[in-house]
């Protein structure tokens, strides 16, 4: 099999066999299995679990450039079903998935897979390897996926015309086909609509195997995760349940790490403070102690000396000075020992200023193709430069097509325009980071902060030679930020961005005075920050027709 279709093992033939017969939700599949080696000897009823569970154990792993270690001595296990991998860009979260592909060998540790394992992508620049098979296959599998994910027959050759979303579909579902023992799954939601996202849930929750799933879609880690695995640049914690349930869990337990370390802080300050006391007290002891000094007359001092030789008074202060230091060295390493999460200010600005012109730009009623016969409709265009538009509407139909015309016809300086398309390709990631590091002192420092303050470390974004996906959109809207912007044009912004990044963008953006059009789906973010629409949605009298309404 191609080396492209991130396959990295024989496809299990027995897999579905084994498990066709079980009609619940993954939960009881994998409780199945544990049921069914309860009846055996303890040392065959762990290997039998081996066989179904998916384990690191002690992985190190660090890329050339880094100067650290992304992955640090860590151990964990995906068991049956589905398990979140959640975490800022950057975090290593798509190193953890190609290391449970096989794409990846860690430095140090072992990986123990059981089948083969496929690995699906962010991108989606080059179809699946095994598409066109999929596409002629007529078991029942391959039929189901075809209809229920909408996978049109000509998806291959019309691949280059075909919507992220829709060869997003069709690379999850040639993955489905082929029943790997391992599926791991880097951001499946992205460009997808909210029709699609609903089939796409139906599909996976049928999946049987061993799912590792990335993702900023809170809805889909909650339906389908049994359990979370929070990555915070080498720390690593599973924790039971979908997302909502494991950051819950994990604010309770940064809140008890924080009041906890605040008490012993509190007993290290005392401490330190008897100490001092203790130590002065010792001072003293020791001066009483000796007659260096006194007059061989003053036969009271010296008597006093003695009776503390004696009594052991000194000694016994001394040792008390002794005691309190260890003790407070005791709980300084305590205080040290927990962990608590170093919080880094976050939220972004930018001084967009609206454009003097009368119009940002303005487009007579036409069409644009989308491939063969189907084309896009749209009226008489105007934008103004308050203006604040969403562009909605499913996938396929035409929405980037219609900015790529919009963009030939700007009546804004480029040095006044921010556009964001939908993809950033690899080697234009590359070129970026390039770019960026032969900026100016003042320029860099600027982009690098505004980078942190959208929540990733700035530091190893500019190290790496291939950054995420989410990290160059994030180093590219930083950029954008800082230019004072007249019109900002993003294309699915909220795609590869984690959580708290979405919602600093967010805010960014709900401060700015520029003229924005927005094309997304996350119906969230577009609800806070447009209030004009234009949605596309096909013709009730033409198949090959898209119409676009504007209100």
């Amino acid at each position: 099999m191609p080396a492209n279709s991130g396959y990295t093992g024989n496809r299990p033939a027995t897999l579905r066999a084994s498990l066709a017969s079980r009609s619940s939700p993954m939960l009881s599949a994998y409780c199945a299995v544990r049921d069914l080696s309860s009846s055996v000897p303890r040392p065959e009823r762990e290997t039998l679990m081996l066989r179904h569970t998916l384990t690191f154990e002690n992985v190190t792993f660090a890329y050339e450039q880094m100067t650290f270690p992304l992955l640090s001595g860590v151990s964990f296990a995906f068991p049956l079903g589905w398990t979140g991998v959640v975490g800022a860009n950057g975090a290593g979260k798509t190193t953890i998935l190609r290391h449970a592909a096989g794409l990846l060998r860690p430095d140090s540790g072992w990986i123990r897979r059981p089948g083969g394992s496929i690995y699906c992508e962010q991108r989606t620049d080059e179809p699946p390897a095994c598409l066109n098979s999929f596409l002629d296959a007529a078991d029942g599998v391959a039929i189901r996926l075809r209809g229920s994910l909408g996978i049109h027959p000509d998806s291959l050759t019309n691949w280059a015309v075909l919507s992220h979303g829709e060869r997003k579909r069709a690379q999850i579902a040639v993955a489905l086909w082929q029943e790997p023992g391992v599926l791991a799954l880097d951001e499946p939601t992205n460009h997808i609509d909210q029709g699609a996202r609903r089939l796409l849930l139906q599909a996976l929750d049928k999946y049987r195997g061993i799912g590792l799933i990335v993702s900023h879609d809170r809805n889909l880690l909650d339906s389908l995760c049994r359990q979370c695995l929070f990555v915070d640049l080498g720390r690593m914690v599973m924790r039971p349940g979908g997302y909502t349930a494991g950051r819950a869990q994990a604010d309770r337990e940064e809140a008890s790490a924080f009041e906890q370390r605040e008490l012993l802080k509190d007993r290290c300050l005392r401490l330190k403070k008897q100490v001092g006391r203790a130590r002065s007290d010792s001072g003293r002891s020791s001066r009483k102690g000796t007659k260096r000094g006194l007059s061989s007359r003053d036969h009271d001092a010296r008597a006093k000396v003695d009776i503390g030789r004696v009594t052991g008074r000194d000694a016994a202060v001394v040792r008390r000075a002794v005691q309190l230091q260890k003790r407070l060295e005791r709980e300084s390493k305590l205080r040290d020992s927990v962990a608590v999460k170093k919080q880094y200010a976050l939220g972004v600005w930018t001084e967009g200023a609206e454009s003097r012109r009368d119009t940002l730009f303005r487009l007579r009623a036409g069409f644009v193709s989308l491939g063969g016969t189907r084309r896009l409709v749209y009226p008489d265009l105007m934008m103004a430069p308050s203006d604040r538009i969403a562009l909605t509407g499913p996938n396929g139909s035409g929405k980037s097509s219609l900015v790529g015309v919009i963009l030939r016809q700007l009546n804004v300086p480029p040095e006044r325009l921010v556009y964001l398309p939908q993809e950033i390709d690899a080697i234009s990631s590359a070129r970026t980071i390039e770019q960026v590091r032969h900026f100016s002192s003042d320029q860099l420092g600027l982009i690098m902060s505004l980078v942190t303050r959208l929540g990733s470390d700035a530091v190893r974004v500019m190290e790496t030679i291939e950054p995420s996906p989410g990290e160059i959109r994030k180093v590219l809207i930083a950029i954008g930020l800082a230019a004072s912007p007249h019109l900002i044009i993003l294309d699915e912004p909220t795609n590869h961005l984690d959580l708290p990044s979405i919602e600093c963008l967010e805010k960014a953006l709900m401060d700015c005075s520029c003229g924005l059009l927005l094309a997304s789906h996350d119906e969230r973010f577009l609800a806070a920050l447009t209030h004009r629409q234009w949605r596309t949605a096909p013709s009730p009298h033409d198949p090959d027709c898209i119409l676009l309404g504007v209100s």
